[in-house]
């Protein structure tokens, strides 16, 4: 059995973890018993999937290929492969840096993987998953790479140009899942509106949102990633028409003041940004909006974060994420601005950004109390069972907690649930 089985890592985003799904499918119908980020490996073949994205996540990445390089030395592990993001970009390089690894694979050529086992690619499975999510919620990949060319970012130089995947695809993949039990999609690419340009030279979001939530069993869909210049205003109306379509927007903004946004090459202006997200409250009223922010990027001064921080108090985001610049090689921004601001300021900004947010995010979750919302279950933990709202996606939003009573909930089924109470990040819900 341990010769039969593979062990599948997977580091970094969503995005990577639907490639590992999608390796896993291939794995099975070949014969393979197959393990996901499991604590204790249970074959003689391992694959890390790794990402490339920011230092903290490559320094994660090559620390779990030689914690299982060590494994392999001391005998108990035959095969190591590597793929993913940090393989693709650095694949010479650690191929000599780290030589127990049997052969390291970029991000798009890993169905040479099969081959290299003696085995075969199956187009026929090339929909189908095996999900390593809850079954009743999946990612769906509508693209890979990125053609913007934001100063800070790698992922071009990683991923390529964009690359769209037929809308037929998609929709076919929605369905195979839905027959699996799906019922919650949540819609992922590097950068979602510029879907369909490639293929059908137009943005064509608003049309496959529509197309996917036209599909029975669909329930929930989610949208991740979007990008603020030139969004795709059709989208308002699907949001607002279909009730499958959740009203939650995660749209990375990265700053506010102009000087900083000119430097990020982010192509959007101060008065543009406070536009468009005026434009989603009146259009579609009572949307989340999530965002991530940076701080410390080259040049920022006291006046620019005072910017941002005021930016933040004005808007009141429903959900935020922030983190401190680090240079990339091989970036805009690394090959002509020196990263100026020291660790020190780009921490404190960090941490005072989010101690104003942490205050705004306890005060919407307050106003939330006495109010009854359509929950998903996720798990049982404990006292409690955890749900989220339309309003929360998975890992990275708030929960609702339900405590454990006579009744039995069913893991994704959806309940009607009057909020009771809240904390800064969790909401406290009881049945009705």
């Amino acid at each position: 059995m341990k010769r039969k089985t593979i062990d599948i890592i997977t580091l970094g985003c969503s995005k990577n973890l639907v490639d590992s799904e999608h390796l896993m499918r291939q794995l099975e119908g070949v014969g393979y018993h197959v393990t996901h980020d499991s604590e204790h490996p249970k074959g003689q073949i391992a694959v890390i999937n790794t990402c490339g994205f920011i230092g903290d996540a490559k320094e994660e990445s090559i620390n779990m290929i030689l914690e299982f390089a060590q494994a392999k030395e001391a005998g108990d592990l035959e095969k190591l492969y590597v793929m993913g993001c940090l393989s693709e970009r650095y694949l010479k390089e650690l191929a000599v840096e780290i030589p127990q690894v049997d052969k390291f694979y970029g991000k798009f050529n890993w169905k040479e993987l099969l081959q290299d086992l003696g085995k075969a690619y199956h187009d026929e499975l090339h929909i189908e998953r095996t999900l390593t999510t809850p079954k009743h919620y999946a990612y769906l990949k509508i693209s890979e790479g990125c053609d913007r060319k934001c100063s800070y970012c790698a992922i071009p130089i990683i991923t390529g140009k964009h690359v769209s995947r037929p809308m037929e695809e998609i929709l076919d993949e929605v369905k195979y899942l839905v027959a699996e039990g799906v019922k919650e999609f949540q819609v992922i690419a590097q950068e979602l509106t510029y879907y369909g340009v490639d293929l059908y030279k137009k943005q064509m979001l608003p049309e496959l949102i529509e197309h996917i939530s036209e599909i029975p069993g669909v329930e929930w869909i989610r949208l991740h990633y979007a990008y603020p210049a030139h969004f795709p205003m059709e989208l308002f109306r699907v949001m607002r028409e279909r009730s499958n379509v959740c009203k939650y927007m995660d749209i990375a903004l990265q700053h506010i003041s102009d000087n900083m946004l000119m430097r990020m090459r982010r192509h959007v202006t101060k008065a543009e940004t406070y536009q468009l997200i005026e434009k989603f409250r009146n259009e579609v009223p009572g949307i989340h909006l999530r965002t991530t922010l940076m701080v410390g990027y080259p040049g920022e001064t006291e006046a620019d974060f005072e910017e941002l921080k005021d930016f933040v108090h004005k808007v009141r985001f429903d959900r935020m994420g922030a983190f401190a610049y680090s240079e990339e090689e091989g970036t805009y921004a690394a090959a002509t601005y020196e990263d100026s601001v020291p660790q020190e300021v780009k921490q404190k900004r960090l941490d005072d950004l989010m101690t104003i947010q942490q205050g705004i995010s306890a005060e919407l979750s307050t106003a939330k109390i006495g109010k009854r919302m359509k929950v998903i279950i996720d798990r049982l933990e404990g006292d409690y069972y955890v749900g989220r709202t339309e309003f929360d996606s998975p890992e990275v939003d708030p929960e609702v907690l339900i405590k454990r009573k006579d009744k039995d909930l069913l893991i994704g089924n959806f309940y009607q649930t009057e909020i009771i109470n809240s904390d800064d990040f969790d909401l406290f819900g009881q049945i009705v």
